[in-house]
């Protein structure tokens, strides 16, 4: 980037960063967010002296363009937490305060704790992703393999159109989910890009702002500022703390788009899968009800397991799921029969 580039993102920077500032009044982030604005400002001016060394001209003044400003205007009414993906893009850093619950709980300077933190939540992340994928396939092709059985008594059908459904959906979100881990990845790379060039350009002013993320944890400020300089003194671990601090970010689990995509595409094969079964393997009208029995036993196994994540009894989990894809079948079965008697007619 050209200096005056550099320039204008640091400036953009400082406007964002006084604009989380305005949504943390009374709290100890607003401090933060108004001191790593004049750290945001200041690091503008080495660039403004880097330009005039050059012998150019450098901006009389910063004006935020319309993204800024669009940014601007969700966070102030969604607040910094639900836009927090949007911050990070545009260069504000301290969004770590908004990703964890609970700041009491971090350890400075703990770089295994931290990671062990990460990988725990990342896992159960990924065990609920696989449920939910599952679940959307379950219901989904349930719904589309009765809605067709409503219409026709003809297996063949029903199972040429099972198998539709099922590869049509799998590769829908396996296409859908690489699209979206590519995209945070690369976002997420172009971010720890910057950190990396900026560690470089200027260390004292990064140890300055990592040293404000920590005193807003809660630890006294020369405690803080002597951490800070600690990491910033090792390169690699100062990007590694860099990133996950300012950011937010895990360096080591940004996400392989083609694991993503693969595992989507399995999670919902293997649930539209299941109401399919009977019908490959057996003959109607057998098959109709061998399909639904097994697909109530699915729907009631998913929603107990989905009960993990949400924190309610499994039993009632297990009841609301098999309720929805009940409702969701019956629906569509009875939608089906219409459209049946219609076309026969």
């Amino acid at each position: 980037m050209s200096l005056v580039d550099n320039w204008k993102e640091e400036k953009r920077s400082a406007f964002l960063y006084r604009i989380v500032a305005k949504c943390e009044v009374g709290t100890v982030r607003e401090g933060l967010f108004n001191q790593l604005a004049r750290e945001a400002d200041s690091q503008a001016e080495i660039w403004v002296e880097n330009m005039k060394r050059e012998g150019a001209s450098p901006p009389k003044e910063y004006v935020p363009d319309f993204r800024s400003r669009l940014v601007a205007f969700l966070t102030k009414q969604f607040g910094p937490r639900s836009s927090r993906l949007l911050l990070i893009a545009m260069k504000v850093r301290g969004m770590s305060l908004y990703a964890v619950s609970d700041p009491r709980h971090f350890v400075p300077g703990s770089t295994k704790g931290h990671e062990g933190r990460h990988k725990g939540l990342s896992g159960g992340g990924n065990l609920r992703a696989a449920v939910f994928g599952v679940n959307d396939g379950l219901v989904s092709n349930l719904s589309l393999i009765l809605g067709v059985a409503g219409a026709v008594a003809d297996s063949g059908v029903i199972v040429l159109a099972g198998i539709a459904g099922l590869l049509a959906g799998a590769f829908s979100m396996a296409a859908g989910e690489f699209v979206s881990v590519r995209s945070q990845r690369e976002m997420y790379e172009y971010q720890i890009g910057l950190e990396a060039e900026e560690l470089e350009q200027y260390p004292e002013e990064e140890a300055g702002e990592l040293a404000l993320i920590y005193e807003a944890r809660g630890i006294p400020r020369t405690m803080a500022q002597k951490m800070a300089n600690e990491i910033i003194a090792d390169p690699d671990r100062a990007l590694d703390a860099l990133a996950r601090e300012e950011l937010g970010l895990n360096p080591d689990e940004l996400g392989s788009p083609v694991g993503a995509a693969v595992s989507s595409f399995l999670a919902f094969g293997t649930g539209a899968l299941i109401p399919l079964l009977p019908f490959l393997f057996a003959q109607s009208p057998n098959a109709f009800v061998l399909s639904i029995a097994l697909t109530a036993v699915a729907l009631f196994g998913v929603g107990a397991t989905v009960s993990l994540f949400v924190g309610r009894g499994a039993i009632y989990g297990g009841f609301r799921m098999l309720l929805i894809g009940t409702l969701a079948g019956a629906v569509t079965y009875f939608i089906g029969h219409l459209l049946g008697v219609q076309l026969i007619h």
